[in-house]
């Protein structure tokens, strides 16, 4: 966290007082707007969220909005980004929210912040820290005195550094958001939103302009609204505009109109097509908001990257891609689309825009493709993998109890009674969260998945091996089913029987390839006969090394895997995010350069967790300058 920025930035108040210009904004209910500075003021701003794209990018696409004719943009601050632990707050490298503030401020764009602490976004349980669920009856978004006190102990780290980011200290940040579309969820605690208010204003001052945002729908604002923050709605192109507004009306009689949340695209769900949203429609909706003299947030105007692990899911249980894209109004890369310069021309009708060029699209390169050997199975490498060894329980522990949030853990026991035909290993419960890789005596037999394959078939003899390697796939970030517990989170059957006796690997993926534990192993053994179909989870190494000669390198890629099923890809440490080709729509994901190096050879990791193309094609991973987010998709019932 950079204090000396916040030093600066307290030295700026001293002066603007000392000097008696004092920055103002606030809302005028008598003119139905918003004033900065004495004077009416109308925001056109665009979401971005800082912790989607690399650092090294935030300033150029801070100056692609800027160049589109926006005055402000929005950004979240996602809890879980910043407190991973309980106490230990990371404010550095692609974490540093101030220095965010500070660019859009040199840029010369105002902020509208969205502290949360619950942001939804389609970010992992909607930005609050999985840990919280260490109370396992804890009710999130509440007053439940738990979640209080964490929230307190956040908001009292998070806000005071905040404070001199505001417009009237100085800083860019003009409203400030609380809680998000609390409208729209089951527990309406009108003590939590009192509660809420009165930490933000303790931390933050009488004169900050505090918001909500909720549904164009008095259903909604009926739980999310609440005296003392500034109701306003969110609402998407091609509805009844007057209409939408109609609903803050209501919550708000007088004040400026505000959209928070203009859909500029939508979400995608693997196994679900590519979401496109027409620029026509979003267009005229945009123009008629605009003729209103209302404020608008669009959302979003760069959509970037889950990467690692930090996508969310819905409910029910549809998880979200590694891309962001949303069909937005750049790029995930941050590239133009013909949308951008639609929208800009119906800006340029409200709002003079800058003159000059925009920052120039980033260039992209195809690397080629990369070959890869095979390295252990997880189950193989499990010693090397499980930082803190086993845990031995009777019945299956949680992601929570071994107190990991992301990832994989490995459940193994053994087969209590020979299965010589066919024998039901089953959830009954549905307990499954969210992918598991089942396997006997190193023999990949099937996957069960949530919501979707309860039972899988296993043969065997009285103490064969049962190793389950369960994915956590993201945690449903909107809805009552944000308290999304991972693993098995209940028993598994044999039969009629209980599965009992297990042993619990918590599996340090990351931390493991960061250490550089798979560039010192040896390509595989020969393994077990596997059919074509399924192999058990294991991991691959390969690596490039970037072209001298070439100018401008390195460049940003996308990394592709033809004929690859499913899993996670790792370069130089950096964990992408999933690759799941054979469910769709996204194909590739993007490489920004920031990962890549042109002083020593790049490293790839592939975890594959069905079955790779190694023994019936090439071995090989591609790296293409084209991304391909709108491929065949294949729901879970292996229709197109």
């Amino acid at each position: 966290m950079s204090f000396l920025r916040v030093g600066s930035l307290l030295l700026l108040i001293f002066l603007n007082d000392s000097l008696g210009a004092p920055r103002s904004f606030s809302v005028d209910y008598k003119n139905d707007c918003f004033q900065k500075d004495g004077e009416e003021f109308r925001y056109i701003s665009g979401s971005i969220l800082y912790s989607r794209i690399p650092r090294l990018y935030w300033k150029d696409r801070l100056l692609k909005m800027y160049m589109a004719g926006l005055n402000a943009i929005q950004t979240y601050i996602p809890w879980n980004y910043h407190e991973q632990s309980p106490g230990q707050y990371n404010f550095s490298g692609d974490r540093d929210v101030l220095h965010f503030l500070q660019l859009a401020q040199d840029i010369g764009l105002l902020v509208v912040l969205r502290p949360g602490p619950y942001i939804c976004a389609e970010w992992d349980m909607g930005g609050l820290p999985a840990w919280l669920l260490k109370k396992k009856d804890i009710v999130l978004r509440s007053s439940d005195p738990d979640y209080i006190a964490a929230v307190d102990g956040w908001m009292g780290t998070l806000l005071p550094i905040i404070k001199p980011f505001l417009y009237q200290n100085g800083g860019p940040v003009i409203t400030v958001q609380v809680e998000n579309e609390y409208g729209s969820y089951f527990a309406c605690d009108y003590n939590y939103m009192r509660h809420l208010t009165k930490v933000f204003r303790s931390h933050l001052g009488e004169e900050v302009v505090l918001f909500t945002t909720d549904g164009a729908g008095l259903n909604y604002l009926k739980c999310g609204s609440i005296q003392g923050l500034y109701a306003t709605v969110d609402f998407g192109p091609g509805g009844n505009v007057t209409a939408a507004f109609e609903a803050q009306r209501h919550a708000e009689p007088r004040g400026p109109l505000v959209n928070s949340e203009f859909y500029t695209g939508w979400l995608d769900n693997w196994g679900s097509r590519h979401a496109v949203v027409a620029s026509a429609v979003v267009v005229r909706s945009l123009n008629e908001i605009l003729a209103l003299k209302a404020n608008v947030n669009m959302y979003m105007f760069i959509g970037g990257t889950s990467f690692g692990n930090w996508n969310g899911a819905n409910s029910p249980y549809a998880p979200q891609p590694t891309s962001y894209d949303y069909d937005a109004l750049l790029t995930e890369a941050g590239d133009f689309t013909d949308k951008y310069f639609a929208i800009r021309d119906v800006i340029k009708m409200y709002r003079q825009i800058p003159e000059g060029p925009a920052p120039p699209t980033t260039p992209k390169y195809g690397y080629g493709p990369v070959k890869m050997i095979k390295l252990q199975s997880v189950s193989d490498a499990v010693e090397k993998l499980s930082f803190s060894g086993g845990v031995k329980s009777m019945y299956p522990l949680t992601f929570i109890d071994l107190n990991q949030a992301f990832g994989f853990v490995l459940y193994r026991t053994t087969l209590p009674v020979d299965c010589s035909t066919q024998t039901p290993l089953s959830s009954p419960l549905n307990g499954v969260h969210d992918r598991a890789y089942v396997s006997v005596d190193g023999v990949a037999v099937g996957i069960l998945e949530r919501d979707k394959v309860l039972t899988v078939n296993v043969t065997g003899k009285a103490g064969s091996q049962v190793d389950i390697l369960v994915e956590n796939m993201g945690r449903i970030n909107y809805g009552k089913n944000i308290n999304d517990f991972k693993g098995l989170v209940s028993n598994l059957t044999l039969g009629k029987d209980l599965l009992t006796g297990w042993t619990v690997y918590s599996l340090s993926i990351d931390e493991a390839i960061g250490q550089g534990i798979f560039e010192e192993m040896e390509p595989a053994a020969t393994d077990a006969p596997q059919s074509a179909t399924l192999s058990p989870p294991a991991f691959y190494r390969g690596s490039f090394i970037i072209p001298d000669g070439i100018p401008d390198l390195p460049q940003d890629t996308y990394i592709k895997f033809p004929n690859w099923r499913k899993g996670q890809v790792w370069i130089n440490g950096f964990n992408l995010g999933r690759y799941w080709p054979s469910r769709g729509p996204q194909v590739t994901l993007y490489v920004p350069v920031s990962v890549l190096s042109t002083a020593a050879p790049n490293n790839v990791t592939v975890l594959e967790l069905e079955v790779a193309p190694c023994t019936t094609g090439p071995c090989t991973v591609e790296f293409t300058s084209t991304p391909i987010l709108n491929g065949t998709v294949v729901n879970e019932a292996g229709l197109h």
